[in-house]
């Protein structure tokens, strides 16, 4: 293959060498002599695919298939420079001349590259001595990307402005590698971001995108593809189209991927190839988006048959009118006709002379503004250097490429132009790509589309293009397979939300202090509950706790004034006191259950109590070991007071390293309840467990020592009373516990506090009361001879 490419090359040579020998040409519309040339390189025929030589010979251009888009541009320069040439305040009294070929390929057409920049035949990079200068000063072209990737690096060695009118790769906006690159159209980014606001506009998320292998296609894929990157579009399918495409399997592709919006990047031939093919194979009811190499294009849209492909939208620069223009090529062709014996062709290309002056006035306009503007923007140039002004121009200066490349103006430090818009067209019923719509990139109202005046294929409504139909509210998107836009649909469940705009693939949990219901698309406000002092609840408990206080005093002062008697002496003597007082102590508790929580209140919920709860059970048990043991052992070394202070120092110790530990503190219960938040505390079990050890050891000793004493003489008969009590202190704890994990509302401290009062008033009610009732109401059963009675009654039943 590189030996076919090398005899391929070298008939070019032969041909460039013919071009250079031949000397002056006679008049050809090509060339015209001028004081400063502009090189102008346009693809009048175009080569498809590379072409096959099994011997050295020069391709044919004008074998090739004819574009009569590309003669009309270049005719459009021709008419530029004949304009500039006609004016009095644009370079005055210096004439520009051109040399304009007919680049048919991007490898097999060099001929004309190296006239331009050769000086006597030879090719010669930056001669210092400035005498081996070319009268080419600029040269306006090529027209596709891959055709200026392979000539641009000849034009930059000498920093020639090349001013391209169609060449639009992201590639050449790298000033390092092409320097003395311009061009007068926009590049693909922006056509890109055309398309991209296209396909928003209509909420268009599912597409396919088809475009002409080689730089310019593959170009615009990699713009497009990074343009959607992280947004809701998704690439459903992409194909780079050439001479051979297989356009019936293309398309049963589009059809099992359903996709209905084809954004078609590409060349006018191969668009032409495309859409035919779509005719052919009866391809309907699609969108096809239009770049802007064929949106203009003037015989598609009358294409037999294309209505039924779908609707077409282009993108490409506002067709302006330029004035005279339709004279020049009308004068030119009538001229030509005459002249026509006496031309002389130039080696590999010549100009068709069959093609009338309307069908090149009527051809496909693209690109016609960016022809107009880079021949201009050179002679601009040009102007600046010279020094014109006041009607004449210093013709002394010794004009260089690189001098004109600093002079060119309206281009951006990329060498692309910071002006200009685009036009949005639809191709109508009457065949007539139709404007109906803009983007201009120097707007802050920089995009817009009548509607109203497309008519669309689907029912006259805008056609839908998606993978999976979107979820309802309250859902969000569970993507399945390597596309995001096919996914299914989930709903959020409770304490979740749906934010859409935020990310459609995962509800978002509420706040601690919010809730949702299933299907939610925002949170609401929790409510916060607790029991407030004024809760009826509260006040009751309350009140029964200043009643229990007020009792506790009561039998104080009783116990008091009858100290010395029997009733009291069994009951405990100065230790029924010591019980009375931390009884009425551990209701401090109560009161700390109710109002907002603080960490204050969430301690003395649990520590009065179980402090001098705890004093009050090794009372009794005292209480219940005295019974049962002998009186003058157990009182002569002061046991029972050793008991209760060694359980109090006990008690006070494990609470202190308890708290310090895992102090009790404010606890928001969000879970029992999704609507509201239940204040309370929280029970570190490990912060005291062990004093809840402590306390259940008290309660177990007591209970079997009172327990061991249930048959004694009935006014003696004390462990009747407390194992009574704590069946009833166990039965109100173990009622709590079941409410306690089955209920979680607010109320729960109400129902906390209420089983710390009964486990006071078990003890109060039923082993105090009873007594000061003997004391008050049968004084006789308060007698030492009473006392007696029952002690010999006993005696003697246990003797028998």
């Amino acid at each position: 293959m590189r030996d076919k490419q090398v005899l391929a090359y070298l008939g070019l040579l032969g041909c460039f060498l013919h071009v250079l020998m031949t000397g002056a040409m006679t008049a050809s519309e090509f060339e015209m002599d001028g004081d400063y040339l502009i090189g102008g390189l346009f693809d009048i025929h175009h080569v498809s695919g590379t072409p096959y030589h099994d011997r050295p010979e020069a391709i044919t251009c004008s074998s090739q298939r004819w574009i009569l888009s590309s003669y009309r541009r270049f005719h459009l320069m021709r008419f530029s420079v004949a304009e500039i040439n006609n004016s009095t305040s644009l370079l005055p009294n210096v004439t520009v001349g051109y040399k304009i070929f007919d680049h048919c390929s991007d490898t097999l057409n060099f001929p004309g590259i190296f006239n331009l920049i050769s000086v006597n035949g030879l090719v010669e990079p930056w001669d210092k001595s400035l005498k081996n200068l070319s009268k080419v000063i600029a040269a306006v072209g090529i027209f596709t990307s891959t055709d200026t990737l392979t000539v641009a690096p000849l034009f930059m060695i000498d920093l020639i402005p090349m001013v391209s009118y169609g060449a639009a790769s992201s590639v050449f906006s790298k000033k390092q590698n092409f320097p003395s690159f311009l061009r007068t159209l926009h590049p693909n980014k922006d056509v890109i971001e055309v398309v991209f606001n296209i396909l928003k506009k209509f909420n268009w998320r599912w597409v396919s995108f088809l475009y002409t292998e080689g730089d310019y296609g593959e170009d615009g894929l990699d713009l497009f593809m990074n343009k959607i990157k992280d947004t809701d579009i998704c690439l459903a399918y992409t194909k780079g189209l050439n001479e051979n495409t297989d356009y019936p399997q293309m398309f049963r592709h589009l059809e099992i991927q359903r996709v209905n919006i084809n954004i078609v990047f590409a060349v006018e031939w191969t668009a032409e190839a495309l859409i035919k093919a779509a005719i052919k194979q009866n391809v309907t009811n699609k969108v096809w988006i239009a770049g802007n190499a064929w949106s203009l294009h003037k015989q598609l849209p009358k294409e037999k048959g294309i209505r039924n492909i779908g609707t077409v939208l282009g993108i490409a620069e506002p067709v302006l009118t330029i004035p005279s223009f339709s004279d020049f090529v009308y004068s030119f062709k009538a001229k030509s006709q005459l002249e026509n014996a006496d031309q002389e062709k130039f080696c590999n290309q010549f100009s068709n002379y069959n093609t009338s002056a309307k069908d090149i006035i009527n051809a496909d306009p693209s690109f016609t503004f960016s022809v107009y503007s880079a021949v201009y923007a050179i002679a601009h140039a040009l102007h600046s250097v010279l020094q014109c002004g006041d009607g004449r121009c210093n013709r002394n200066i010794s004009v260089q490429p690189h001098m004109v490349l600093g002079a060119l103006v309206r281009f951006d430090e990329n060498g692309d132009p910071n002006y200009g818009s685009f036009s949005i067209f639809f191709w109508n019923q009457s065949g007539e790509a139709e404007d109906v719509g803009f983007y201009h990139f120097d707007s802050v109202f920089h995009f817009y589309i009548n509607t109203t005046r497309i008519q669309w294929h689907a029912n006259r409504e805008v056609p839908a293009s998606f993978c999976s139909q979107e979820c309802p509210v309250g859902y969000v998107k569970n993507q399945e397979g390597i596309h995001k836009c096919c996914f299914s649909c989930k709903i959020c469940s409770n304490g979740t939300y749906d934010n859409s705009t935020e990310d459609p693939y995962r509800c978002i949990d509420c706040k601690d202090t919010e809730w949702s219901a299933a299907g939610s698309t925002s949170c609401n406000l929790r409510l916060v509950e607790y029991v407030p002092f004024t809760d009826i609840g509260a006040v009751v408990i309350m009140v029964g706790t200043w009643i229990f206080i007020g009792l506790i005093i009561a039998v104080s002062v009783l116990f008091a004034i009858n100290y010395n008697t029997p009733v009291v002496k069994s009951a405990g003597g100065p230790i029924c006191f010591l019980i009375l007082v931390c009884l009425s102590l551990s209701d401090i508790s109560v009161f700390f259950y109710f109002g907002e929580p603080t960490t204050a209140s969430c301690i003395l919920r649990f520590l009065p109590f179980l402090m001098f709860y705890t004093v009050c059970l090794a009372c009794f048990v005292v209480r219940s070991f005295q019974i049962v043991c002998i009186f003058k052992i157990w009182t002569k070394y002061n046991g029972q007071w050793l008991i209760i202070t060694v359980a109090f120092i006990t008690q006070a110790i494990t609470l202190t390293i308890g708290y310090s530990i895992a102090p009790s503190k404010p606890f928001n219960d969000t879970m029992s309840y999704s609507k509201s938040i239940i204040l309370g505390c929280d029970f570190n079990f490990e912060g005291i467990a062990a004093s809840l050890v402590l306390l259940l050891s008290l309660c177990c000793l007591c209970f079997i020592f009172s327990y061991m004493g249930k048959d004694l003489p009935k006014n003696y008969n004390e462990a009747k009373a407390i194992t009574f009590c704590l069946l009833l202190l166990i039965l109100t704890w173990i009622i709590f516990a079941t409410t306690n994990v089955l209920y979680h509302g607010k109320h729960i401290h109400t129902f906390n506090a209420l089983a710390v009062l009964s486990s006071l008033y078990s003890f109060l009610l039923w082993y105090f009361l009873p007594k000061c009732y003997i004391i008050i109401f049968q004084p006789h059963k308060n007698t030492q001879q009473h006392f007696q009675g029952l002690l010999q009654n006993y005696t003697k039943t246990v003797s028998q």
